[in-house]
């Protein structure tokens, strides 16, 4: 990547970067500022996602989230498992949300973070996730009060510039419902975000028109594997997002595309590098 400086010398600060990384029917997004690396979610268990980090030059990760406990979520922790006990790749902090509906892919996690001496924190509306100086990681769902399970659990992540002319938010949504949306929306009713991962990788049960028009994103991202069984992202999603952003080249698929990233840049705002 490019360093920049400021007249006389003086280095500029880095984008915040997000890469959604082609792992099939799933979901992984790497984030990175200032040479420090973190994973939103991590996809299924046989997508080779140790390989593709080392082949990035990412060995440490500041921090992985898991939005909610399903496989093609979740599964890609437990791949990493052999990487990690070796020390190719170290994992400083696993954070989780209070999905209520526990099973065998949240209890092997925890049971790979407890083997390796993973410090696990649980993530609830109003934390805020640290990655790197100038970078705000806000956790907007689940609320700490509720009692939530399955895509409903999903953590939901506003990724922010903190600089004073900051722009470029992005959304991550892991596979929330449309019940979640609404919530979320009640909340937090001046939501919007420049970049938004299109909730359960384009499903009819997320992405109501309220919710997109509401975060009224720029760029859409949609991390989905190619002739999926489940006929993702279906055309009514891609008809909507299509509203919403106002250009269907703004949609971006992994199932299309491979993989692909966005940047956050200091007072110019998201660009796709």
């Amino acid at each position: 990547y490019t360093t920049l400086f400021r007249s006389g010398g003086e280095r500029e600060a880095e984008p915040l970067r997000a890469t959604f990384l082609d792992v099939g029917q799933g979901l992984v997004v790497l984030l990175e500022k200032d040479g420090r690396h973190a994973l939103y979610d991590t996809g299924r268990d046989s997508a080779g996602l140790a390989d593709s980090l080392l082949k990035r030059g990412v060995d440490r990760l500041s921090w992985v989230l898991i939005s909610h406990g399903h496989l093609d979520h979740a599964g890609g922790f437990l791949e990493m498992a052999t990487a990690i006990s070796s020390g190719r790749i170290r994992v400083e902090r696993l954070l989780m949300g209070p999905d209520t509906a526990a099973g065998w892919v949240r209890d092997s996690v925890l049971a790979l973070s407890a083997r390796f001496k993973i410090p696990v924190d649980t993530l609830v509306r109003g934390d805020t996730v640290f990655l790197a100086e100038g970078a705000r990681l806000e956790c907007l769902w689940p609320v700490a009060y509720g009692r939530f399970g399955e895509n409903r659990a999903s953590i939901v992540i506003k990724a922010s510039l903190t600089d004073e002319e900051a722009s470029g938010s992005m959304l991550f949504t892991g596979d929330l419902d449309s019940v979640g949306e609404r919530r979320l929306l009640e909340l937090s009713p001046d939501l919007e975000a420049d970049l938004l991962q299109v909730p359960h990788h384009g499903s009819s049960g997320s992405s109501t028109l309220r919710f997109l028009s509401q975060v009224s994103p720029r760029y859409a991202g949609i991390g989905v594997g190619a002739k999926n069984r489940y006929g993702h992202p279906t055309g009514e999603v891609l008809q909507k997002l299509r509203y919403v952003t106002g250009d269907s080249s703004a949609v971006f698929r992994t199932d299309v595309h491979g993989s692909f990233g966005f940047e956050a840049w200091p007072g110019v705002g998201l660009v796709i590098p």
